[in-house]
């Protein structure tokens, strides 16, 4: 029996600013929106990770450049001299189609990640247990899904990320990878700091679309028309997997990909930060 979050816990997905979806402008939480060619410095303060597409099939331009994300052993971007995808997936609950995206993958010998919260794992654990079992890395999204930007104490900071990490071990027997997602894209550079201190890689990504709203589900053709000429070398794609329109195309998602010439790989291919 499927467990739907709570209206708290379910609005803390729906706040990922439009831009980060490839919005030519920024959001930032004060509510205002800064130009995507804004100067390129990390934060010290909250940010949401934003991203702007300006060519068809090119990388978009994030807030934040690969070469100032690597001093922190975070990525936005994978080998960007090749045509490989790196397959991501955020998960804060289980909707009724995690198996289904699950048997796309194995179909297509793809290899993914799935960023978890402490819901995820409680209430799925054989769904946990099959994605480590058929080669999939299962990252860190956090216990609860705060906004970790919030979080200056590295001690809880730090607990948000071993209460997980622990729920993983106790449930699969493995040590859970130390791949770090911060719930929402928001992040600063202390985050970041914060995170690297824990032998954390962030992941961040360079391809998303709005595919959260599970009453309001994107059509197909809409999903491929943000999906397909977006995508580009080295792109770490985010899609969520409460999305039953994710589920019902990602067959045939991965095969149009597939056509185009795009292999897939495991973050683990990532190259070394600033390498790509």
């Amino acid at each position: 029996m499927k467990k739907r979050p709570n209206r708290s816990w379910a609005a803390l997905l729906t706040p990922l600013a439009l831009a980060a979806l490839g919005a030519p402008l920024l959001y930032s939480p004060s509510g205002t929106f800064v130009p995507a060619s804004s100067p390129a410095a990390l934060p010290a303060s909250t940010d949401n990770w934003g991203l702007s597409f300006q060519t068809e099939g090119a990388c978009p331009v994030g807030n934040a450049t690969a070469e100032q994300l690597a001093q922190y052993d975070a990525y936005f971007l994978g080998d960007t001299t090749q045509k490989v995808i790196y397959l991501t997936f955020d998960c804060g609950y289980e909707n009724g189609y995690t198996e289904q995206i699950l048997d796309a993958l194995k179909k297509h010998q793809a290899p993914a990640a799935f960023f978890v919260v402490g819901n995820m794992i409680e209430t799925a654990p054989d769904i946990i247990r099959r994605m480590a079992e058929e080669g999939h890395i299962v990252g860190n999204h956090t216990f609860h899904h705060p906004d970790m930007s919030k979080i200056s104490d590295q001690a809880a900071f730090k607990k948000e990320l071993d209460d997980l990490s622990a729920l993983y071990k106790e449930t699969t027997g493995r040590d859970l990878p130390n791949y770090y997602r911060p719930p929402q894209g928001k992040y600063n550079e202390e985050n970041l700091k914060q995170a690297q201190a824990l032998g954390y890689k962030t992941v961040l990504w360079s391809l998303a679309y709005v595919d959260w709203y599970v009453d309001n589900q994107p059509t197909a053709e809409q999903a491929y028309a943000k999906l397909l000429p977006r995508i580009h070398d080295g792109a770490v794609v985010l899609l969520h997997s409460t999305s039953r329109t994710n589920a019902e195309i990602l067959d045939d998602l991965l095969t149009k990909w597939e056509d185009m010439g795009y292999t897939f790989a495991s973050l683990d291919q990532l190259p070394p930060c600033g390498g790509a």
